[in-house]
């Protein structure tokens, strides 16, 4: 009996492991502490390259737009690739639209994204007039998150512990450029 339990609760256990992006109900800061920085304002883009299987890639265009808000906060709209996002239903109209703001951890930038009421959690990495979202896998604590600033301990702790962060490549968003 142990036996023919075993693989149908392992294929189960696989299913359920598979990488997302890192989503909670809290923000590094529990309010906005960072200006918008006006360097990102604007209509970005770059080609994600999806596997499909050992021979097959597919390519698409991802559109990235951020807007004003206020003076701490971000509109942002996601164009592109949202089949990826459809089983997350955070996609309207072909986009997935929400609101976002900066916070700064361990020397480094990342942005609060809030779509369809959760928070996901990305760092950016700007290189001269590109720049690069990296969200976190949503395996890079196995603590529970309860606060803002238990979600700031935990990243700290990964980012100090870990030789490489753990990110979710599958949603990552490299060397956007600028377009009109």
């Amino acid at each position: 009996m142990k036996r023919i339990l075993y693989l149908p609760i392992l294929f189960i256990l696989a299913i359920t492991l598979t990488a997302c992006p890192y989503s909670s109900p809290y923000a590094l800061d529990e309010k906005p502490q960072q200006p918008v920085d006006e360097s990102l304002l604007g209509k970005w883009a770059t080609l994600v390259t999806k596997i499909i299987d050992d021979k097959h890639t597919k390519t698409e265009p991802v559109k990235i737009i951020f807007s004003k808000k206020n003076d701490m906060e971000y509109d942002i709209s996601i164009i592109g690739y949202t089949e990826e996002f459809i089983k997350y239903r955070v996609v309207t109209d072909d986009t997935i639209k929400g609101t976002a703001f900066l916070s700064t951890a361990v020397d480094k930038q990342f942005i609060n994204a809030t779509i369809a009421g959760r928070t996901y959690l990305a760092e950016i990495k700007k290189e001269g007039e590109k720049f690069s979202i990296y969200p976190l896998s949503d395996y890079f604590t196995n603590k529970l998150i309860k606060s803002s600033a238990a979600l700031r301990n935990s990243l700290e702790f990964h980012y100090k512990t870990r030789s490489q962060p753990n990110y979710d490549e599958e949603f990552l968003l490299k060397d956007l450029k600028r377009v009109n």
